[in-house]
């Protein structure tokens, strides 16, 4: 039979013409209601996937585009229901069916599922989905359409592509080297890394024209060069470029050596957009080349100075050679040499060569003589130094000499070398000066005594005749001379990069100590407030009470209520320093977010919406379900302030997968995980909030408003589970905070209620406590709390005492002690009391666990824990569940 609305429809319409639909409730295709082929017509010359979902049970027909996306299901999944045809997302297309059935429409964006379409094997999708209604011929949703389309390979290029600029974007920020990009004509600064904000004193650059960040570079011609490089669009390369740059706003510039390109950004029209700055801080390898260079040019003045010395016989040039080179060698503003024609008086030497000044200018003053600044060199006695010979011990004993008043060269720092022969006679002195003062170092009394020594090698070989053996001792000397120098250049490279570690040393130290400053000071300004009003309250109470008035529920209600806050202070220091002891439970998060609706919408008001958008097929994780609620209330908080004129708060959960990059990148393991995401569209934090806002005592409430510790215990509990969090904020546009937990492989446990009132338990006189407690005042409020709850107390201050008790006839139902005692933990105390009685129940508490019951920040399997502080309610619950269990 031929079926005009199915012509043109391809193989489903081929499918459609001959399958038997006497076996299905849509019965023959003759009675098919006009709707539906109307849709069926529409669906079958469709290139997108159309399913159309047909009666309660959603009968599926499909066109050819939908069949190549049920895969290995097609053609069996033709005509079968929806539930039966894709059993694993059966809840989902349930409730599609139901919305689709009620007349309502339906649309999911970059929707996840994971379908069994090729033998059998599970498979990620991503899905565009719209779902609509079909009305029948009374106006009636009769069946629900649905056009799928999968994006699966679009979000995994996405990812692809994300992974790559975040690998980019690493790669930029940990570069050896210094990267920054400016863009425009006034080259405003766009990006920068570590290294480009330590190069520039680590001032605020971003945004920033160069001339105003950094302002110093201005008058050395580096904006030129830029302005250069964006008008032409050549690139500008620097290599050992000198550059004057400040530590920090406030600080005197320092010279920098650097090796640097200016590379134009050029936009696809070819115009010039920017400039890219990448770059090499040179300076150190520039002050050791230096170095080298200098001792370089040493050896070189050594080298050519003995070479010449060995090679001269006359001793006019053998003595100039050596003035010239001690000048040279030591940066003396003039030398001179004496030569030893001292007179019978001692009084003078004659000037035999002079360097770096001219003679006239010499000949104004006069000749040395031999005071006790200069005596040592003339009679050989040793090297004299003066770093200030004005201030030298030995300097102005004499008398002015022919009236001049100071008596001496225009010379503050003051070097000379006696010259003597091998037979020990004086030839003469290497007399050097400077006009600053402290110019000349201990090594270049060694170079100079060398030089001295060759040029009485050289002296000597004029006057005798044993030249060769001297040059080839006195070059020995050069060269042993020579590498003391070296080693000494070694040594100073050495000594200056222990110096600097210990300088870093003690910055990370003054770091440490201002991290533990704010979180102490914090720590005390919020403990303080809560013991002023404790203190406060208590007062109050004893004077009302001693003058007889018993109106005093409101003091001790301000009291109780204060030490409440003050124990929730210590939980989320414990939870932000991970010490925090975890009780960890396989967990849907799905049912815990649906169970906590009601909860959230008394706590955030009617002025925020909530929605949540929770993935089918969610798996299981291994956490603590009341350290969960609290992060999940911490940040719906959290998202209720940055909305106060009201907003949308959203909390997400999906399946989802770390690769090694990222897991590498934030310290966690790569594989499946459970992704919970808060998101509110409130006003969005800056970066350099963002920075911050793991701190402790960190925020941006009022004083009152928040204690700042909010986030710190949410990062702390979840980097204790074993999982990551992440936050990503836009001004105007609203927070986003991601938390990552690892899957779990496991059964759902049965859902748990959320927000119950506490219980009282009683006991009975019958049932035996044995406290064991070190703290007398926090014995004995436990005991009183226990015989007000019914049972009968056994008290003991220390372990010893328990022990023995137990060794007697007295009946003990439960030991409740302590964990951290001076003599033996509680866990000890309870292992020995097992072995005495093998049946006693036990139930911990302290205020901090150590390692004693905790591992790994999880409590011992089968370990009760009641933790410090508690109320009696919560020990009455503890105690009940401890002996019942």
């Amino acid at each position: 039979m031929s079926y005009p609305f199915l012509a043109g429809g391809g193989e489903a319409a081929d499918i459609i013409a001959k399958f038997k639909w006497s076996a299905t409730p849509l019965g023959p295709i003759e009675g098919w209601p006009g709707s539906l082929k109307s849709s069926i017509a529409l669906i079958l010359r469709s290139p997108v996937p159309i399913v159309t979902l047909w009666g309660e049970d959603g009968i599926m027909i499909y066109n050819d585009a939908y069949s190549e996306f049920a895969g290995g299901r097609h053609p069996k999944l033709f005509g079968s229901k929806v539930r039966e045809g894709w059993p694993e997302v059966a809840d989902f297309n349930d409730n599609i069916m139901k919305v689709g059935l009620a007349g309502q429409t339906l649309a999911y964006r970059d929707f996840t599922l994971t379908l069994f379409r090729h033998d059998g094997k599970p498979e990620q999708v991503w899905l565009n989905l719209d779902y609509s209604p079909i009305l029948n011929e009374s106006g009636k949703p009769a069946g629900v359409m649905a056009i799928v389309v999968e994006i699966t390979d679009k979000i995994r290029i996405e990812r692809e592509l994300n992974a790559e600029r975040e690998g980019l974007k690493s790669m930029f920020e940990q570069a050896p080297g210094f990267f920054a990009t400016v863009s425009g004509p006034e080259h405003r600064f766009a990006m920068v890394n570590e290294s480009y904000r330590t190069l520039v004193g680590h001032r605020d650059v971003l945004g920033k024209p160069v001339s105003v960040a950094l302002p110093e570079v201005v008058e050395q011609g580096f904006v030129t060069l830029l302005d250069k490089v964006y008008s032409t669009g050549q690139p500008y390369i620097g290599s050992g470029a000198k550059v004057r740059l400040k530590r920090d706003a406030h600080s005197d510039a320092d010279d920098r050596y650097l090796d640097f390109v200016y590379q134009p950004t050029i936009a696809d029209d070819g115009s010039v957009t920017g400039v890219f700055i990448q770059g090499h801080d040179v300076t150190e390898q520039h002050i050791i080349e230096r170095a080298i260079r200098s001792e370089t040019h040493k050896l070189n003045v050594l080298n050519r100075s003995g070479a010449a010395l060995a090679a001269e016989l006359d001793i006019g040039r053998i003595v100039q050679i050596a003035t010239d080179a001690c000048t040279e060698i030591v940066g003396a503003e003039f030398g001179a040499f004496f030569y030893n024609v001292i007179n019978d008086n001692g009084e003078s030497y004659m000037l035999y060569a002079l360097s770096g000044v001219p003679h006239e200018k010499f000949s104004q003053f006069p000749m040395p003589r031999n005071t006790a600044v200069f005596e040592p060199t003339f009679k050989g006695a040793g090297v004299v130094r003066s770093d200030d010979i004005l201030k030298d011990a030995r300097y102005g004993k004499s008398a002015p000499y022919h009236g001049m008043p100071n008596g001496h060269l225009p010379v503050r720092s003051y070097l000379a070398v006696p010259v003597i022969s091998r037979s020990g006679e004086v030839i003469g002195g290497l007399f050097l000066g400077h006009g600053e003062p402290g110019r000349f170092l201990d090594e270049h009394e060694e170079l100079l005594i060398g030089i001295a020594g060759q040029a009485a090698t050289a002296i000597d070989n004029g006057r005798l005749f044993q030249a060769a053996e001297r040059e080839v001792n006195d070059r020995r000397r050069a060269e042993s001379a020579l590498q003391t120098l070296n080693n000494t250049l070694e040594q100073r490279v050495i000594d200056e990069v222990y110096a600097r570690s210990k300088v870093e040393d003690q910055l990370r130290q003054i770091q440490k100590m201002e991290a533990i400053g704010q979180l102490t000071g914090g720590i005390a300004h919020d403990f303080n407030n809560m013991l002023a009003v404790v203190i406060g309250a208590l007062n109050l109470l004893q004077r009302n009470l001693a003058r007889g008035e018993t109106d005093v529920d409101r003091f001790v209600a301000a009291a109780a209520d204060s030490a409440k806050r003050a124990a929730s202070l210590t939980q989320r220091l414990l939870a932000f320093s991970r010490q925090q002891p975890l009780s960890p439970e396989l967990l849907v998060i799905n049912r815990l977010v649906a169970n906590m609706s009601n909860l959230l919408v008394r706590t955030l008001g009617e002025h925020v919406k909530i929605e949540t958008v929770l993935a089918a097929g969610l798996w299981t994780v291994m956490i603590d379900p009341v350290q969960l609620e609290s992060a999940v209330i911490n940040l719906s908080a959290n998202a209720r302030d940055a909305m106060p004129q009201g907003g949308k708060l959203t909390i997400e959960t999906q399946n989802t997968f770390v690769d090694e990059a990222y897991a590498k990148e934030y310290a966690i393991v790569p594989g499946q995980y459970v992704l919970l995401a808060v998101a509110d569209s409130g006003s969005g934090m800056s970066q350099d909030i963002l920075d911050k806002v793991f701190d402790p005592f960190f925020t941006t409430k009022t004083v009152g408003k928040g204690t700042g510790l909010g986030l710190s215990q949410v990062y702390g509990f979840v980097r204790q589970s074993g999982g990551h969090v992440r936050i990503y904020s836009e001004i105007g546009v609203g927070t986003t905070v991601k938390i990552y937990f690892p899957r779990h492989y496991g059964e759902a446990p049965p859902d748990r209620s959320i927000g119950i009132e506490p219980k009282i338990f009683k006991g009975s006189n019958s049932e035996f406590v044995l406290v064991v407690e070190d703290d007398d005042r926090v014995r004995a409020i436990s005991v009183e709390a226990l015989r007000e709850l019914g049972y009968s107390v056994l008290e003991t201050s220390n372990p010893k005492e328990a022990l023995r008790l137990l060794e007697s006839d007295q009946p003990v139902t439960i030991l409740f002690t302590d964990v951290v005692m001076p003599d033996m933990s509680g866990r000890q105390l309870a292992d020995l009391a097992r072995e005495k009685r093998p049946e006693i129940k036990v139930l911990y508490t302290t205020g901090y666990t150590r390692n004693a019951i905790v591992h790994n920040g999880i409590l011992d399997p089968g370990t009760s824990l009641l933790t410090k502080p508690f109320s009696v309610e919560e020990l009455a619950e503890k105690i009940r569940r401890a002996i019942d269990t």
